[in-house]
């Protein structure tokens, strides 16, 4: 039996620690399993005190969660703000693209209320043609396989030994030298090649170089590991990544076994700078992929010619007289408007020739490795956007280039350097030679990257990073077009003057 002293105090003791709970409303669940095993030993009374203030507890809780679900207000950060961790913007940029749509169709609708339809099939033709009986841009292409063929001879006595190594550099350096000088004199020399004929020769010629150069190189190395007694050659002598399932059902060629019209021939049409023994392979060709890319090919390219005839054309020779009368406002007004339409040809036609047209190619070869760009669209310094808008040259430099300068000693900045300025050089190339005029335009404006890109990285982070790179691309390509459209028509249109 309990002693009637102790069952009181228990009693006063389990009151006081209901009024406290009461009142606190923070008694732990935890603590009232310990006092509910304690009075279990404790008598009827004091079992129904322990229920009474269960039921306190629960009443507490239940206004607690009512008054938390009153609560309207907590710490949080507005959407917009910097500091905010809310990302989805597709609602903005859906926003922008509509805005972008409904502003383009009103200058579409205001250029052909002022000016007709400026799109003629017989002046398409006559960009790539004189006569059209005459084709000499075509007929330099197919010279071309001249340079082909001596670069494949010349691989074969070097794998037979017949010629030693400085006498194969000897003839590469000739036939490159002629690859470059060649095509260059011919459309300087020959005025029925037309300028867009001219640019399309060139640019051929210039993918020609690249290759067989790349092509040297890789064999070289093959000769190199043949002499140092390797018994075979792994895919990594050409390119590090590793074999992929489908490849390696495919023969494995080795070396000199590559040295074929066939390899040579499909190295030269594949959407590719950098050669390899064996290239990663496709198991089929898909049709409808293919019939995509077609339509795509077909669709922007008649877009490209849309916006050069009805919305550039007239922009660029209403910008002569501005131009000749040094006009700056109308000249910056001339600006902003050549701005709009001539991004918009850049874009549609980066689609059309890294996406469609290589992707059509590859497909048509089975060639399996279609990194053609990358994400250049979030670059946010000039130094990525040049090594992920264009893989194929941007591989072929750090291969072919900018490595072996390192190997040799030269430091990083002046192997940069390097780069763009051969990059430069070889865009002066394909618009100066085939415009027959050496303003170097578009030299400069290449080197003029190396001080921005080391500014945007020092000075600009982020958003602000990539808005520069957008801004260099929207206003510097239409600074070098009306310059190069200004001295072409000084050279060659006595009356510009009246232009505009």
């Amino acid at each position: 039996m309990i002693d009637k002293e102790d069952f009181g105090s228990i009693t006063r003791s389990r009151r006081r620690a209901t009024i406290t709970s009461a009142k606190s409303e923070t008694v732990k669940l935890r603590n009232g399993a310990i006092a509910a095993a304690s009075d279990l030993k404790s008598g009827p009374k004091a079992r129904e005190s322990l229920t009474k203030n269960l039921q306190l507890n629960e009443d507490s809780k239940q206004k607690c969660d009512r008054y938390d679900k009153m609560s309207c207000h907590k710490l949080q950060e507005s959407m917009l703000s910097s500091a905010s961790s809310f990302k989805n913007y597709r609602g903005i940029l859906n926003w922008c693209v509509v805005m972008l749509v409904l502003s383009n169709a009103r200058l579409f609708l205001e250029n052909l209320l002022r000016n007709g339809i400026l799109v003629d099939p017989i002046q398409v033709v006559s960009l790539f043609l004189k006569d059209p009986y005459s084709w000499p841009a075509a007929c330099l292409v197919i010279v071309s396989n001249v340079f082909i063929l001596v670069a494949l001879y010349t691989e074969r006595k070097l794998a037979m030994g017949s010629i030693s190594e400085k006498v194969g550099l000897l003839i590469y350096i000739f036939n490159l030298t002629i690859i470059l000088c060649f095509p260059m004199v011919v459309v300087l020399k020959l005025p029925s090649i037309t300028p867009v004929g001219g640019a399309f020769a060139l640019g051929v010629y210039t993918i020609l170089f690249l290759k067989l150069y790349s092509y040297k190189d890789v064999n070289r190395w093959c000769r190199e590991r043949t002499q140092a007694k390797a018994r075979s050659l792994s895919r990594s002598l050409s390119c590090p990544s590793s074999p992929s399932a489908s490849s390696a059902m495919q023969s494995h060629v080795s070396y000199p076994g590559n040295l074929s019209l066939r390899d040579m021939y499909y190295f030269v049409f594949a959407p590719t700078l950098c050669y390899e023994l064996n290239f990663p392979r496709s198991e089929s060709i898909r049709m409808g992929f293919l019939l995509r890319r077609l339509f795509e090919m077909t669709y922007f390219i008649s877009n490209v010619l849309s916006i050069v005839f009805q919305w550039m054309v007239p922009i660029i020779r209403s910008s002569m007289k501005p131009l000749q009368e040094m006009d700056y406002s109308r000249m910056t007004e001339r600006l902003l408007r050549l701005a709009v339409p001539n991004h918009l040809l850049w874009l549609i036609f980066f689609y059309w020739f890294f996406h469609s047209s290589m992707n059509f190619v590859a497909e048509l070869l089975r060639f399996g490795d279609r990194e053609f760009y990358r994400d250049w669209w979030n670059s946010e310094t000039i130094t990525f956007f040049w090594q992920n808008w264009n893989i194929p040259v941007h591989k072929w430099c750090l291969r072919h280039f900018y490595k072996p300068l390192l190997r040799r000693g030269a430091g990083k900045l002046l192997s940069q350097s390097a780069v763009f300025f051969a990059s430069a050089f070889f865009h002066e190339y394909l618009v100066s030679v085939p415009l027959r005029m050496f303003r170097l335009w578009a030299f400069m404006g290449m080197m003029a990257q190396l001080p921005l890109a080391w500014f945007v990285a020092r000075f600009l982070r982020g958003n602000y990073g990539n808005a520069a790179v957008w801004l260099s691309l929207i206003i510097g390509q239409p600074i070098a077009v009306l310059m190069y459209v200004h001295d072409y028509y000084l050279c060659n249109h006595t009356d510009y003057r009246r232009l505009g």
